[in-house]
């Protein structure tokens, strides 16, 4: 019986893209033949994810947990808009944002972490779970936001189950005001987050590099209306303002009323509540975004189909 060292472990787990401990039950039954582990692997269809982790995944499911001053945002993707309506899938896309509240939001700290009711890690249930419903699934991405005393709101735009969609958004809120009242706001402030799709918090937070080009443009811009230099500063400098009050949360325009800015929103409660409120973070996940999806033509896919199939 060969040893069933850690490296022929890691190489059963690349080769089938099975779970660590399922990879190890696999060589213990096969007396450390890695060929026939991989056999075991696939009469017990652990080994069918390796298949099928090259397929685009950018359906599923954005999920979050919140308790007290932490909030957590997951996003598990799968190929299909099915599967994300499947109990299973959904099950762990909960249980996984309820595990990133106890890390500080990193993937892979996420990843190796024990699966609730199971003996081994969140990676393992999920190449389970791929095996189980048959589509490429990924844990993609987290974030988790804390206060010292306060509120995390969390908030689910049309959510299919409680905590689960396909936009998510978490409010952090620094205060030690009556807690009904943090969670009150902070779920007005998400509703507006999920809607206006703010990009920083502060004007400070303003990305450097996306100012400098908006301001590049806005120059060659109001320089091709042949005003003099000091005309055109003031113009780019108002179109500047503008810009903040497109991409940054607390100088947009609420849209829950349509006219007072979200700073405002929040200093107007803090008053009404007789406490400082500070908003000191925010998240917003939207289901897919950023993930290139492959384009097909269905009606070229069937022509081909039914060329082979007469051929």
């Amino acid at each position: 019986m060969a040893e069933i060292t850690a490296a022929l472990v890691k190489e059963l787990r690349e080769k089938t893209g099975a779970g660590m401990m399922d990879c190890k039950k696999a060589l213990n039954e096969t007396g450390g033949d890695l060929e026939g582990a991989v056999d075991w692997l696939r009469k017990k269809g652990l080994a069918a994810a390796a298949k099928k982790s090259g397929r685009v995944a950018a359906e599923g499911l954005v999920a979050a947990a919140t308790s007290g001053t932490t909030g957590a945002l997951v996003e598990v993707n799968a190929e299909t808009d099915f599967v994300a309506r499947n109990d299973k899938f959904q099950g762990f896309a909960a249980k996984v944002a309820e595990i990133a509240l106890g890390t500080d939001g990193d993937v892979e700290v996420i990843k190796q972490a024990g699966y609730p009711g199971a003996a081994h890690s969140v990676q393992d249930e999920l190449t389970s779970l791929i095996a189980t419903v048959g589509e490429n699934m990924n844990l993609r991405r987290a974030v988790k936001l804390s206060v010292a005393s306060g509120a995390v709101v969390s908030y689910i735009h049309s959510a299919i189950a409680p905590g689960l969609g396909k936009i998510g958004v978490l409010v952090a809120l620094e205060s030690t005001g009556a807690a009904d009242k943090l969670a009150e706001l902070g779920k007005q402030i998400a509703m507006h987050i999920a809607a206006a799709r703010p990009e920083a918090l502060d004007i400070a937070d303003v990305d450097t590099s996306a100012l400098d080009r908006e301001r590049n443009v806005l120059s060659d811009q109001a320089r091709a209306s042949g005003k003099p230099e000091n005309i055109i500063e003031k113009m780019v400098e108002g179109r500047i303002r503008k810009y903040y009050e497109e991409v940054v949360l607390l100088e947009q325009t609420y849209v829950i009323d349509g006219e007072t800015k979200v700073r405002a929103v929040v200093e107007k409660v803090a008053k009404e509540i007789g406490a400082p409120i500070k908003l000191t973070g925010f998240a917003r996940f939207a289901l897919g975004e950023g993930i290139e999806k492959a384009e097909t033509d269905f009606a070229a896919e069937v022509a081909a189909a039914a060329g082979q199939q007469g051929a």
